[in-house]
């Protein structure tokens, strides 16, 4: 048994590190660095792209050029990243600064003076080189909390500027700040019996198998008996000293019999392999239980280009008469390591826990078109919409139609089609998204009597009406009210099925900027004594839904322009 360990322990790297500069990049805040989120961690729907740094939860810190170039991009949108800058380097990069509250001097005038040169509060624009040049630590922006941010932080990355690719940071010299001498962690280990006639430890469903810390710091497992083929998964994290929360883990991989079996190490990855996420660990368990099980195996080859593995794609084909060794190895990037050794036998016991019946008349074949349809309904799935072929819960009752529902993973959009030439209002029709009693708006076209939408979302689809306008709300009214030392105006807009289109402000007649945060459903205009005049101010505020519903809401309040 000793030997066997020995043989386990040892392996060569399976992964190369490219050479990239540690030097040419400061950091970009001035406060001490702690990641609430790093390189490949698993998101929802996504691996994550950069590091997020911690910024004492609370807003407003400088945010720094890392180096010399010049903004190449400013976005500005309600959702992801908020209010982002990129700023293109000479040195072939590019960094992305995300969740900023606002740009900062010359950088947040010009934000501003595009906003209203298109009357949007969303943007994306590309100046050119020489319009906003940086030097290294100049200040471009306020740390925030905009976007799909969940607590004030900052989203750092760096890109390859050609291919687009993100890179990992810590790459670039940010591992140094972030000392770290702790393993990261596996709390479970778990077995996977693959094909219908395979059998783990008497089960045909995914088990767990008990770990066993050694003196030396690795785990032996319980023996895995099994029959037929099976992959192993692991739920994974890691810590650092000086960060105080989880984060996800740098490299995994896996050894059968001393060889490469399956492996995967954060490196760089393009955006549009991100969904692959989905892929990798197992979805079903994560939508259930909210547990990200890593996958060290794929029954059907996907695209992910950080996926190192052998000729059987990771999993195990037990046979009689061999017993086979099997070694995990997690790391983070700081190259400490966890070590998990797993021994397997080939056994062919009776079955106590039988698979789950999953059988419909429906068979979705991953690799190739599908076209399923019942009375005016009907859903098409694209070749690769799926990662894995499935029996598909196909039903139409009561003008609802079913698509299974959100437990297997989508990593493409599918057409579903209602046919209706004899409906009442098409222009206020769409498909709606069914959860219980709620509905959700989908991107709906109507012609020659069918409605269609593309979505990434399995569940219950119907045909629904929306002829309510948007509500438009103000917390503290203001009519009448002199409201000279206050410095913004906030009014909360919302819609009950097709959301939000657009909205505009106008104060005086003349349109204002308005900035939306969607997590509270407010706008916000900051007071501008361009736009403000001596005694009344008339504001008007129009919201427009999905389907053309329209609210008004006007009011006037009266501001003194003299100090």
């Amino acid at each position: 048994m000793r030997l066997l360990i020995i043989l386990l322990i040892f392996s060569t790297p399976i992964f190369s590190q490219s050479n990239y500069p540690k030097e040419d990049f400061s950091t970009p805040l001035d406060i001490p660095m702690q990641l609430s989120g790093n390189f490949g961690e698993l998101r929802p729907n996504h691996f994550h792209a950069g590091l997020d740094f911690k910024t004492q939860q609370k807003e407003g810190w400088a945010v720094y050029a890392v180096g010399e170039g010049y903004i190449s991009r400013i976005r500005i949108s309600p959702f992801g990243y908020g209010k982002a800058i990129y700023i293109d380097h000479p040195n072939g990069y590019t960094t992305v600064y995300g969740h900023l509250q606002k740009g900062y001097g010359k950088v947040e005038a010009y934000i501003k003076a595009e906003q209203y040169r298109q009357k949007s509060y969303e943007i994306d624009i590309f100046p050119k080189p020489g319009e906003l040049a940086v030097s290294r630590c100049d200040t471009i922006g306020i740390s925030g909390n905009t976007g799909g941010s969940e607590g004030p932080h900052l989203h750092f990355e760096v890109r390859n500027t050609k291919s687009e690719k993100v890179i990992n940071p810590l790459y670039f010299g940010y591992d140094l700040p972030l000392k770290d001498t702790r393993k990261p962690n596996v709390s479970s280990l778990f077995v996977y019996p693959v094909d219908p006639t395979s059998v783990v430890n008497k089960s045909r469903r995914p088990v767990t198998v008990n770990l066993s810390l050694q003196p030396d710091g690795t785990y032996i497992s319980e023996k895995v008996e099994a029959s037929g083929r099976i992959g192993f998964g692991i739920i994974t994290n890691d810590f650092d000293d000086v960060s105080y929360n989880g984060n996800g883990i740098f490299k995994a991989e896996s050894f059968l019999n001393g060889a490469l079996s399956f492996g995967y190490q954060f490196d760089t990855f393009a955006f549009d392999e991100g969904r692959y996420v989905n892929a990798l660990i197992d979805f079903k368990r994560y939508k259930s239980t909210k547990q990200r099980v890593q996958k060290l195996f794929m029954k059907n080859p996907y695209g992910l280009s950080l996926i190192k593995t052998n000729a059987a794609n990771g999993l195990i084909d037990l046979v009689p008469n061999m017993s086979q060794s099997y070694r995990i190895e997690v790391s983070d990037f700081a190259q400490n390591k966890t070590t998990l050794l797993v021994p397997i036998d080939y056994a062919q016991s009776a079955v106590t826990i039988p698979e789950e019946p999953v059988t419909t008349p429906y068979l979705v074949k991953a690799n190739t078109d599908n076209n399923f349809e019942k009375a005016n309904m009907s859903v098409f799935f694209p070749a690769h919409t799926f990662y894995e072929d499935f029996y598909l819960n196909f039903e139409v009752k009561d003008s609802v139609m079913t698509v299974q529902d959100d437990s297997v993973p989508v990593h493409t959009n599918f057409l579903v089609t209602i046919k209706d030439s004899l409906a009442s209002d098409p222009a206020k029709t769409f498909i709606a998204s069914v959860d219980g009693k709620r509905l959700s708006y989908n991107n709906t076209k109507f012609k020659d009597g069918a409605f269609t939408t593309y979505t990434k979302n399995l569940g219950q689809f119907k045909l629904a009406i929306d002829r309510t306008p948007p509500k438009i709300t103000i917390a503290k009214p203001v009519e009448g009210k002199w409201l000279t030392k206050q410095t913004a105006l906030s009014v909360r807009i919302s819609d009950d099925l097709s959301g939000i289109k657009s909205y505009n402000g106008y104060l005086n007649g003349r349109w204002v900027l308005f900035e939306y945060d969607y997590k509270t459903k407010t706008i916000t205009h900051y007071f501008d004594t361009a736009f403000l005049v001596e005694g009344k101010n008339d504001l008007k505020i129009e919201v427009s839904d999905n389907l053309g519903n329209s609210a008004i809401f006007e009011t006037s309040f009266f501001r003194s322009q003299k100090n």
